[in-house]
């Protein structure tokens, strides 16, 4: 047995499962009926209040509590070619902001709508009596980019909050991020202190009834480093250490930026100076039509301390305000993101190749106009690039396969002495110009773009409701039928979907296991190898398609290759065998087992 073969492939089956098993991959259930959006039901009675102090101990965990109607809430309006902006007069805040971009859902033509169910408005200033989202602001001006709204706490304190949207157009800042201050003036003679303040970034929920919340989290750089709280965390229970709910986590640190996200849209609150930490919270929100399960949001606030405001002084707290997709290109800018904003991607220790992957897919669809086509195209560069490594791994495949005989020989011949066998075997690499490890070298190349992909796809807002050829939907499984069974199994309960690429991505992954010469593979190892494609299958197969369209591509010009190189002529075959009594070696590649 190779044991450098063996461990890769072993290093690399973990990883493969660990994806497996961690990754969003759960029964899919039936489409649900079509319906323009979901209706608030009255919640638990005994959720939180929104405003409530949090609870300190995990028995007494509840969530928070959704924003309740009114009727007489004033609502105002800006807007440029991306987003429409709904700001409230309770409490001076954004209630909620579509992007015209992006529709709700797929045959939906409405914006997605981000912060359309929530705890508090957006930029609301939580758990501050008086001025809070149940204070009443008076509209102070609205013009075609600004909007100002003023309040007055016990004559004391005069609140001014004044937001400014960026035109559609915009050279110098980007379309989805607004401008906001709020300014605190002392009325009186006194020094009067301020309490702590605290800024809603909004409710992020799933996206679908697909979507299991896998994404929906709050993060926040520290000016250094990077960390994103889980939903997860909150819920309880555990893989390795059980815990009971939490109501809350609170987090103390700088905070540069602060985010709360789902799959593939975010905000994003960056102030003029950090913030002193950042509170995590669940949400439920009302079922999705045809379900009777609770969907579980997100929401986070980011903590301020504001020094004492001397006699008729004022205070100001200014901020930049990222409201839309998840776009790497976008968000990556660096004359209007400073501080690395796209790390709200989440790309993981593949990074690189997540980026470079849709950095390239991105100038693709520049001239292809098709998401599917990027994806095929991108693939086709990937390999094009990597072929004369690829061409070298398989030529010294293929002479490791024909020089067994040889190997066999020496092998026998110094079985009792180690250090003469490997002398031996050695020599014999070096005459047939044969790479022991160059087997590895395709996978040790395809396997970090693949799960690159994979990173790369979890965010991708561009590949959201992109449809290619039978696909309606390139961010979601390529669904074409469901199977209802008597039965419930794991995983899949008790309809299966018939998802067409992932099979078609397995089925090219065995043809191609076929062809590539197996030289030093005992029993154990081709065991292992055919499983390969099955366990790909599964992790692939209630995943984004795309990633299957991306491992089928590169599976068929594999499978090309493969031919082509088949049928090469090599000057390092080897033809005659020394040592072993002058015996001519057939210059031809062994039969395929079957």
């Amino acid at each position: 047995m190779d044991k450098k073969n063996l461990t890769i492939g072993v290093v690399f089956f973990l990883a493969a499962f660990a994806i497996l098993f961690f990754g969003p991959h759960a029964p899919q259930p039936s489409p649900p009926t079509p319906s323009l959006g979901r209706i608030a039901n009255p919640l638990p009675s005994n959720q939180a209040t929104a405003n409530a102090t949090p609870s300190a101990s995990p028995s007494d965990a509840t969530f928070a509590a959704l924003e309740t109607d009114d009727t007489t809430e004033g609502i105002t309006h800006l807007g440029n070619d991306f987003i429409d902006v709904a700001f409230t007069d309770h409490g001076g805040a954004i209630k909620s902001i579509a992007l015209k971009k992006y529709p709700a859902a797929l045959g939906r033509p409405t914006p997605y709508v981000f912060n359309e169910l929530h705890v508090d408005p957006m930029l609301a200033l939580v758990d501050f009596p008086g001025l809070d989202r149940g204070t009443h602001y008076v509209l102070v001006s609205h013009t075609e980019r600004e909007i100002i709204f003023r309040a007055v706490l016990e004559n004391r304190i005069e609140v001014t909050r004044r937001y400014v949207i960026e035109p559609g157009d915009t050279k110098t800042g980007d379309p989805y991020q607004l401008r906001h201050e709020t300014t605190f003036r002392n009325l009186t003679g006194e020094t009067t202190p301020l309490p702590r303040l605290t800024l809603s970034l909004g409710t992020a929920a799933p996206i679908d009834f697909r979507d299991l919340g896998l994404y929906l989290n709050t993060g926040y750089s520290d000016g250094s480093s990077f960390t994103f709280i889980s939903r997860n965390k909150l819920q309880g229970g555990g893989f390795f250490s059980r815990h009971d709910p939490l109501p809350f986590i609170q987090t103390t640190a700088p905070i540069v930026w602060a985010s709360v996200k789902n799959q593939f849209f975010t905000s994003i609150l960056t102030p003029d100076e950090p913030g002193t930490g950042l509170i995590t919270r669940r949400v439920e929100l009302p079922p999705f039509p045809g379900s009777l399960v609770p969907d579980i949001g997100v929401t986070g606030s980011v903590l301020f301390e504001l020094k004492p405001l001397a006699p008729h002084e004022e205070t100001k707290l200014g901020l930049d305000f990222y409201v839309g997709p998840k776009e790497y290109n976008r968000l990556a800018n660096p004359d209007v993101f400073k501080h690395d904003q796209d790390k709200v991607m989440e790309f993981g220790m593949f990074k690189f190749f997540s980026e470079l992957l849709l950095k390239i897919m991105t100038w693709v669809h520049g001239w292809a106009h098709n998401w599917g086509l990027a994806i095929i195209l991108t693939t086709l560069i990937i390999k094009i690039c990597s072929l004369p490594f690829t061409i070298a791994s398989a030529r010294s495949t293929r002479r490791m396969q024909k020089i067994q005989p040889l190997l066999k020989e020496v092998r026998e011949k110094y079985k009792d002495n180690a250090k003469k066998l490997n002398e031996a075997q050695l020599a014999l690499f070096k005459e047939h110009k044969v790479n022991p490890v160059g087997g590895c070298l395709p996978m040790l190349i395809t396997f970090p773009f693949f799960i690159g992909f994979f990173g790369m796809l979890r965010s991708a807002s561009e590949l959201r409701l992109a449809p290619f050829l039978w696909v309606k939907d390139l961010a979601a499984p390529d669904t074409i039928a469901h199977l209802s069974l008597p039965f419930s199994l794991p995983l899949f309960g008790n309809v299966i979907n018939l998802n067409l690429l992932p099979l078609l991505m397995g089925a090219t992954m065995l043809y191609q296991m076929r062809l590539v010469p197996q030289p030093t593979m005992d029993n154990a190892q081709a065991r292992m190898m055919r499983f390969m494609p099955l366990m790909y299958v599964a992790i692939c197969y209630n995943y984004s398609c795309a990633l299957s369209l991306y491992s089928t591509i590169n599976g068929l010009f594999t499978i090309v290759q493969q031919l082509f190189i088949n049928r090469m002529k090599d000057d390092g075959d080897p033809t005659h065998a020394p040592g072993a009594g002058g015996k001519a070696l057939k210059n031809v590649t062994p039969a395929k087992k079957k």
